[in-house]
């Protein structure tokens, strides 16, 4: 099967867009990568697909609970959960991709083995084993995601970060409220968004896992990167700290965004700033570069601040009203969207 990005326009089999091969194609918008995982990289994804075709996604593979800690435990793949949100959030909003949007989102309510399992994540792991035998295979990994991406429509493309799955070790003061000053190890994800203390970085185990080849062929060829928003500790700052990813994304000659929360993070980001998250940030990357962080006016209390924090990364800072009317710390995708245009056009 082609592995051609699942961007919309019908493609021969070689992978070019009818459009192109007749000369007559619209420009496609700038070559984007997102990089994240769960509920960030889905608001992030639900934007971005509004900006441009070429769309890919990249996407934390640490995930050791619910649906997709199960499979992992028993099938030995990577963690389903994260690249499926991302494929879901890539569905249009025509009625085909509000469809299968929410087929694959939903979950067995029943009382069996099947209870809490996504659809989508199920669906994912079928066409591993289908393809790579015993779903291990990057190549199979890959082709599997394509396939999916097929079936939904999907705007873009999603790729895991790395080609095996990994936990996330995070180094924690006061893990144990009695010893508040002591630093421990925490290991997983679940534990690490929800252990008490104040988390000071990750690692990964393995440390040195190998990088998605697919994912870092997209990151030299991406016109932009952006960084969160999303968990910092346990879904962005991972890709930096696979060490082939982490060299691609250094060294790529793309334009960076940083998109900051819209609120902290109970378990991981308690007490900190919206330039706490940059320091923190290169803390982790030292020699990453940043062009352009954008934040939500509302939730900056201290904007010279933060453009100072910006600045020291290299970067520009954007204000903009990113945030959904509820009141909800939930980004808009048509505002976060439009904020991504001025960016990418300035």
């Amino acid at each position: 099967m082609t592995s051609a990005a699942n961007d919309g326009p019908r493609r021969d089999p070689a992978g070019v867009p009818d459009e192109e091969r007749n000369g007559t194609v619209k420009p496609l918008g700038p070559k984007v990568v997102a990089l994240g995982g769960g509920h960030g990289l889905y608001a992030s994804l639900s934007a971005l697909r509004r900006v441009t075709d070429r769309l890919t996604a990249i996407v934390t593979v640490a995930d050791d609970g619910g649906s997709s800690g199960r499979l992992r435990r028993e099938l030995g793949v990577l963690p389903p959960g994260d690249l499926r949100m991302a494929l879901a959030a890539l569905c249009g909003d025509d009625e085909w991709g509000q469809t299968w949007r929410d087929v694959v989102q939903h979950r067995f309510r029943s009382e069996g083995d099947l209870r809490g399992h996504a659809v989508g994540n199920l669906l994912i792991v079928a066409l591993w084993e289908l393809l790579g035998g015993d779903g291990a295979s990057p190549g199979s990994t890959v082709a599997g995601l394509d396939w999916v991406g097929r079936l939904l429509g999907a705007h873009g493309r999603v790729l895991p970060m790395a080609a095996v799955p990994m936990d996330i070790v995070a180094e924690v003061r006061g893990a144990d409220p009695a010893r508040p000053d002591e630093i421990a190890h925490v290991k997983g994800q679940v534990a690490c968004a929800r252990t008490p203390g104040s988390v000071l970085g990750v690692s990964l185990v393995p440390a040195d896992p190998p990088a998605c080849p697919e994912a870092l062929a997209a990151v030299d060829d991406a016109d932009w990167i952006v960084f969160g928003p999303g968990s910092w500790f346990t879904s962005v700052l991972p890709h930096l700290k696979v060490p082939a990813l982490a060299r691609a994304l250094t060294t790529s000659r793309a334009r960076r965004v940083v998109a900051l929360n819209l609120a902290q993070q109970p378990g991981e980001t308690d007490d900190f700033s919206p330039q706490t998250h940059l320091e923190v940030l290169q803390a982790h990357a030292p020699d990453l570069r940043v062009d352009v962080v954008l934040a939500d006016r509302a939730v900056v209390d201290d904007p010279d601040a933060l453009d100072k924090a910006v600045q020291d990364l290299g970067g520009r800072l954007v204000l903009a009203d990113v945030a959904a009317d509820d009141g909800s710390p939930r980004h808009e995708p048509a505002r976060l969207a439009q904020a991504f245009v001025q960016i990418f056009t300035e």
